[in-house]
C-alpha cells in the first residue's frame, strides 16, 4: 500500500507521541521534499521523530502540475498531492480542507489525522480515540466542538 502524507498529520501525530501509527498502519510511507523541509525547518514537533520512521522522501517531477496547485495551496500540500498522483498512491493523508477537496477532485483517496486515529482503534493499536483527540486539541490542533463530538459519536465513543 502506498501512502503519502502532508506535514500537518505528521506534526499532529508527533504532538501526541503517535507518529509511529503511520508505520504500524501502512508500513513505509512517502513524503515530498517540501514536507520534509517544513518538518526540518525548526527543531519542533516531528523534527527528530521523522528520522526514526520508515519514510521515503521523494522529489516531485511534474513541475507544471505543482505550479498550478501552488496557486491555491502551500508548497507542502501541493507537493503531497502531486506525489500521490505520481506514485498512484492508495491514500493521501492531509488535513487541510482545501487540499483534501482538491485531492478528492483528482481521484485521490484523502484521509485526515482523525481517520488515522479511527483506523488505529479498529486495528487495536490504540484503545480509545477520545483522550488522544483531546490531547491534540489541548496542544493546539484545532477541531470545533461540533467536529469533535460528531467524530466521536461516529466511532462510538460519545
Amino acid at each position: 500500500m502506498k501512502v503519502v502524507t502532508n506535514t500537518t498529520p505528521i506534526l499532529s501525530l508527533s504532538a501526541i507521541n503517535r507518529l509511529s501509527l503511520l508505520n504500524e498502519l501502512f508500513g513505509k510511507f512517502y513524503i515530498p521534499c517540501a514536507v520534509h523541509q517544513e518538518i526540518k525547518a525548526k527543531n519542533s514537533l516531528g523534527y527528530s521523530e521523522i528520522d526514526r520512521m520508515d519514510v521515503e522522501i521523494i522529489a516531485v517531477r511534474n513541475k507544471d502540475y505543482l505550479n498550478l496547485l501552488c496557486n491555491e495551496l502551500d508548497k507542502g500540500e501541493a507537493e503531497a498531492i502531486v506525489l500521490a498522483k505520481e506514485l498512484n498512491a492508495d491514500i493521501l493523508v492531509i488535513d487541510e480542507r482545501l487540499g483534501y477537496k482538491i485531492a478528492q477532485s483528482q481521484q485521490l483517496y484523502p484521509i485526515g489525522t482523525l481517520t488515522i486515529l479511527e483506523l488505529a482503534k479498529k486495528k487495536n493499536l490504540i484503545e480509545c480515540v477520545t483522550p488522544l483527540l483531546d490531547e491534540l486539541i489541548s496542544k493546539g490542533r484545532w477541531y470545533s466542538k461540533n467536529v469533535r463530538d460528531n467524530f466521536l459519536k461516529q466511532i462510538g465513543e460519545l
